[in-house]
């Protein structure tokens, strides 16, 4: 399970315009503003394409497209996500300070594709998790607060709210859309959706 929510896209005024500093073609750019809305033109979109398509040498700009995205994924996805800590930042619900917040259940858990046994199995731990819980909430007593802490199965769901760049997610694209996991297909048709990325991410379409 993967959610994706509160995308926003910002800097691309900006980012095409650096895109133009190299040759001093300012002159040739057909974007504008429309009520406080920057609207990209169509000269520009082809510029950025062909950068794009030239290697990351050339698409320098797209590392200024930043893309902000609120991320509720298990454990085990955000394991492997971390791979791409280069030029990212996040910042995580903290299981550190919270996790005795509230009561544990299957919501807590990315559990969509677990068999009858296994989601036995899950429903036992959640069950030892919130008796535990509930001492470290009347003792406060650190062993408890250990248990659940090591016990917590890596399909767990954690939010983080991230911030990526255009580049970031070329890489991320190409690496993960055939991935074994379906958090990853989401993921990558996220990226697909994202203002402009048929010409400026899925570059090797």
């Amino acid at each position: 399970m993967i959610e994706l929510t509160k995308t926003s896209v910002m800097n691309i005024d900006n980012a095409i315009r650096g895109a133009r500093n190299p040759l001093n073609s300012w002159a040739k750019s057909d974007s504008y503003y429309d009520n406080g809305e920057f609207i990209l033109g169509d000269a520009d979109l082809d510029l950025g394409h062909r950068l794009a398509m030239a290697g990351s040498d050339h698409r320098k700009y797209l590392r200024m497209v930043f893309v902000s995205v609120d991320i509720t994924a298990p454990l085990y996805w955000w394991k492997e996500y971390d791979t791409y800590k280069v030029g990212t930042v996040a910042n995580s619900t903290s299981t550190m300070h919270k996790i005795h917040s509230k009561p544990f259940s299957r919501e807590d858990f990315s559990c969509d594709r677990m068999s009858a046994s296994a989601l036995a199995c899950l429903d036992s731990v959640i069950d030892v998790l919130e008796q535990t819980r509930i001492k470290y909430i009347e003792t406060k007593e650190r062993p408890y607060w250990d248990d659940m802490i090591q016990l917590l199965p890596s399909s767990y769901n954690q939010t983080r709210t991230c911030t990526l760049n255009y580049e970031n997610l070329i890489n991320i694209y190409y690496a993960r859309r055939n991935h074994k996991l379906p958090e990853w297909h989401c993921f990558c048709q996220w990226i697909e959706s994202l203002p402009h990325a048929k010409e400026w991410i899925l570059i090797k379409e």
